[in-house]
């Protein structure tokens, strides 16, 4: 029997290019694949253009990979004067040889389409401009421009083909951009093919909200991420976001930090949250939800640590204003870097471009605290199930931080089932409950913990006020047939039990003094008494002391008359 020997197989990795632009080398598992070509398509203003040429200008400041950019549809100067804006200047790096731009001025009447028509033309001019400045990266801007001269789709199809080649060939990192098709994915419909990885960008407008996305179609040899991904493009770029990666590996910490709120720590176990987690503070309007973020947010400053405020109802210096009416001012914080507070309309943009602003912000400002209030403006933006899958995605954001977060609800209903701040409830560690108490034409505040995860914790109702030195909260006051008493109706049986008291205090004392004229009277005959008690002790000792004597002096006597007589002792 003859024994093969089959060497073990090798896992091979398939090499990557970095393509230095914030989250996409996350969901690409390291970047654009190295030496190869990767088509970016989609509609006008989606981003095409600027994706390629941040791929050359990162790649060149960042792992020092020079970068040709061949444009068809914008000169030198225009492009230099449009990423000048986002940072990017292209001057200084062709000054210092690690870019290239090339602009090519193609007339579609003059492409003369004949059986012997190629782009060897352009593969010398590329060609050329790559070895002047040993290039590793190619951006090409766009392919529609290139070939709008083509009528014959054979010729088309065969220079798509032969230009990715030569790409390859090359061995440049390539990204050539190209529009989307109306009945397929590209306008030739034959890119997708080619190209070893596809990466669609797309400017969608829903509910006349404009939101940009971005989903890698295929990635030849690769793992990467599959769903749709936001991203912004911003005063440096492009940043994207890959959300949907977060799982549930984070750490917890076992450390308590102060609510701010002395009697809401003894209702969390004596020593408020836990770090890291996330905390709902949910109730109607004029509750107080913000004034019991703000007494969290001020304990967290002055203990030394950052707070991120994030505000969809009112600008920094209304929060400022406001919070200063039951003495809290953020001012302080804010001059000396403890405190940043973003505020910004829901409806200014759409559901992802809010969570990446607010991952941008986080990363930049690193707070151990965010306050985001309210989430349940959210609700204007989108639909209630993209509502809940964004909040979903920030709330596990931050808790892979563990950064410690408090989110304020709002609510339309007192009763615990519209308390459901659009499903997040059961993703948040601690859910604390503001509401109103209706009684004798007056309203009053109650807090309640409805959950706390780790903790024991209070499961009581208590009444808190909201005064000029901060929430107040009342210890539990119950009336006679064990309702909570609030407001006027407990100072009213405050009052009728302190009447009481003084009645009850009153007869007390009376009866008392009664007591006592008794007992001193007692004491005057128990008194007479041990004195006549003595006198009748004394007299009956005198009269027995004397009755002894006496028969002692009659023995005496009679024994001397005996002697005298002479007479016979008995």
């Amino acid at each position: 029997m003859i024994e093969e020997n089959n060497p073990p197989l090798t896992k091979k990795h398939l090499e990557k290019s970095p393509i230095g632009i914030t989250g996409f080398d996350d969901i690409t598992d390291g970047g654009l694949p190295r030496g190869r070509t990767t088509l970016v398509y989609g509609s006008a203003g989606s981003g095409k253009t600027l994706m390629a040429m941040e791929f050359l200008v990162r790649g060149a400041q960042k792992y020092d990979e020079p970068g040709v950019f061949i444009a068809f549809e914008e000169t030198y100067d225009e492009l230099a004067q449009n990423f000048a804006s986002l940072g990017f200047c292209l001057d200084d790096l062709v000054a210092e040889k690690k870019l290239v731009v090339d602009y090519i001025y193609i007339e579609k009447s003059e492409i003369e389409e004949t059986g012997e028509y190629d782009l060897e033309g352009l593969f010398i001019r590329l060609g050329s401009a790559i070895d002047s400045i040993g290039a590793k990266r190619v951006a090409i801007d766009t392919l529609e421009v290139l070939f709008a001269g083509f009528k014959d789709e054979a010729i088309l199809r065969s220079e798509l083909r032969r230009l990715f080649r030569w790409l390859n060939m090359k061995g440049v990192t390539a990204i050539v951009t190209g529009e989307r098709g109306e009945t397929s994915l590209t306008r030739y419909g034959l890119e997708e093919y080619v190209a070893d990885c596809v990466i669609l960008l797309d400017n969608r407008m829903e509910g006349q909200i404009a939101t940009r996305r971005l989903r890698i179609i295929k990635y030849r040899g690769s793992k990467h991420g599959t769903n749709e991904y936001p991203f912004l493009i911003e005063q440096d770029g492009i940043s994207v976001l890959p959300i949907t990666s977060l799982g549930l590996g984070h750490e917890v910490s076992a450390e308590r930090i102060s609510t701010g709120i002395q009697r809401l720590d003894t209702m969390l176990g004596g020593q408020g949250y836990y770090r890291g987690t996330s905390i709902l503070i949910s109730g109607t309007a004029g509750t107080g939800k913000t004034s019991f973020a703000a007494e969290f947010a001020k304990a967290t400053c002055e203990l030394g640590d950052s707070c991120l405020y994030f505000a969809f109802e009112e600008s920094p210096s209304q929060i400022i204003r406001n919070m200063r009416s039951i003495g809290i001012d953020f001012q302080p914080y804010v001059d000396t870097g403890f405190m940043q507070i973003s505020a910004s309309r829901p409806m200014a943009y759409g559901l992802e471009m809010h969570l990446v602003t607010m991952h941008r912000l986080i990363d930049e400002f690193k707070p151990a605290v965010v306050i985001i209030d309210p989430i349940s403006n959210m609700i204007n933006v989108g639909d209630e199930a993209n509502v809940k899958f964004t909040l979903t995605r920030l709330v596990d954001y931050l808790k892979l931080k563990n950064i410690t977060a408090v989110c304020t609800s709002l609510v339309e209903h007192e009763n615990i089932d519209g308390i459901n701040a659009q499903g997040i409830s059961s993703l948040m560690d601690t859910w604390i409950n503001l509401r109103f108490f209706e009684n004798d034409s007056e309203r009053n505040r109650g807090v309640a913990v409805i959950k706390s995860r780790g903790m024991e914790h209070s499961n009581q109702i208590r009444e808190y006020l909201v005064t000029g030195n901060g929430i107040e909260i009342q210890d539990v006051y119950l009336g006679p047939l064990g309702g909570l008493l609030m407001g006027s109706s407990r100072a009213a049986q405050e009052a009728k039990e302190m009447a009481e008291a003084i009645t009850q205090s009153k007869n007390v004392m009376q009866r008392k003094r009664e007591l006592e004229s008794k007992l001193k009277l007692l004491d005057a005959q128990i008194a007479e008494l041990n004195s006549e008690f003595e006198m009748r002790k004394e007299e009956l000792d005198n009269l027995i002391s004397n009755d002894i004597l006496r028969s002692k002096v009659l023995e005496a006597n009679k024994s001397e008359m005996a002697r005298i007589r002479k007479a016979d002792i008995v």
